[in-house]
């Protein structure tokens, strides 16, 4: 293959024998440079000053799909830089190429393409650098450019890499975050499992231990209604401190998710009635009031858990209610769903204590001395969420609080 390269004009000299040599030399160049042009794998192309290929090396050629006898004299622009990656045209007045002959700067550039013959584009790197005549004169540039197609694909792989590297360290990140606020929480409901079991263990102790005392030593002395009294008082603290290992129990069932859920036809209005009905739940100056527009209200429940729901509810509104203001149970149907309301007059809960309220072994700030755990609510929320239902309260402190839970309503 002939290659055909550019060469300033020169004014034709009468051939001497002094002169043979030097186009001798010349030639012997020109064959060395071609022979350099052909075998290097880059790219490689000559325009002058109208933008037109005044040489081409074959690689060139080969990569962007044309003969180099096709593109001596084209327009370089037009044949392969017409356009910008997206397809939209490339203006010659805007290609760094072109700059070259404006400034005389070599132009370095990493983020553009080349067009192949068949439309197709690839992705290059290349350098322009002017040329210059012996005078100094511009005359052209030479442009030099390489296929980066596989440095791009191993930067993007190389960067998928990065980012799923990165994406991993985040949730690693997250992963031991939260494991680390997990253990926190679990320090902190140890302490406060630590300090309820101290105080709520200790004072019925201290007060069974008081009353065998008593009987005990004053066994002759003490008339047989205050030997009652005191029986009764053992009998109170006992069953209060199994409630408290019951609810443990439970919390610990919940937990290792082996508490079965056994929903059973149910008429909700009479299971409300029956329940207050019990003497836990008798108020001598203002007794629980039960409101239902209903006489009847058949619904699928777990009956067992139901109970412990309002159960826990119907005590928490006793105790923090004095014994001369209302407390209501409410009962209603309303879209496939059963709503139950507690509802009290009672201290309320601060707005500090709402956030974790139904956490194990939480009390509000404001219950002073008042007998409690702090398990009763953690067991009432996951109760109702083991039957898809939700639970929501308003309070006011020493205006009250409501608890309304809300239940699908499946079908007996």
């Amino acid at each position: 293959m002939i290659q055909t390269y550019w060469l300033p004009p020169q004014k034709p000299l009468q051939a001497s024998s002094a002169e043979a040599p030097l186009g001798q030399e010349l030639g012997h160049l020109r064959r060395q440079h071609q022979l350099i042009l052909n075998a290097v794998g880059e790219g490689i192309y000559g325009v002058d000053l109208d933008g037109n290929a005044t040489f081409v090396n074959p690689a060139a050629a080969n990569m962007i799909g044309w003969s180099v006898e096709e593109l001596i004299g084209q327009s370089m622009h037009g044949v392969l830089h017409h356009s910008l990656a997206d397809g939209s045209p490339y203006h010659q007045k805007d290609c760094p190429i072109y700059a070259a002959f404006q400034d005389g700067s070599v132009k370095h550039i990493t983020n553009e393409v080349f067009w192949r013959k068949d439309g197709t584009s690839f992705p290059v790197e290349y350098i322009s650098t002017p040329m210059r005549d012996e005078a100094g004169r511009l005359i052209g540039t030479v442009v030099t450019f390489r296929d980066i197609t596989q440095r791009r694909w191993a930067e993007e792989i190389l960067q998928r890499a990065n980012e799923e590297l990165e994406q991993k360290v985040q949730e690693r990140t997250a992963e031991l975050q939260n494991a680390n606020r997990q253990l926190q929480q679990l320090s902190e409901m140890r302490s406060r499992f630590v300090s309820m079991v101290c105080h709520e263990f200790r004072n019925p102790l201290n007060t069974i231990a008081l009353s065998v005392s008593s009987l005990n030593r004053y066994d002759t002395q003490l008339r047989p209604e205050e030997k009652n009294d005191y029986l009764l008082a053992i009998n109170a603290n006992v069953e209060r401190m199994t409630q408290m290992i019951d609810d443990l129990l439970v919390i610990g069932k919940i937990e290792a998710k082996v508490l079965e859920v056994n929903p059973q036809p149910l008429d909700l209005v009479e299971f409300c009635q029956t329940l207050l009905a019990e003497p836990d739940y008798g108020r001598a100056q203002s007794p629980i009031q039960f409101a239902c527009r209903s006489r009847q209200c058949l619904a699928r429940v777990d009956e067992r858990l139901l109970r412990s729901i309002l159960s826990n509810l119907l005590s928490n509104a006793i105790r923090y209610t004095p014994d001369n203001q209302a407390i209501t149970l409410r009962l209603a149907k309303w879209q496939n769903q059963v709503i139950l309301r507690v509802q009290d007059n009672g201290m309320g809960i601060p707005l500090c204590d709402r956030r974790d309220l139904f956490k194990p072994f939480h009390r509000g700030r404001n219950v002073s001395n008042i007998p409690g755990t702090g398990l009763g609510l953690s067991i009432v929320k996951q109760f109702v969420d083991l039957q898809n239902g939700t639970i929501a309260v308003t309070s006011r402190v020493s205006l009250g609080t409501t608890f309304t839970i809300k239940l699908p309503l499946v079908g007996c």
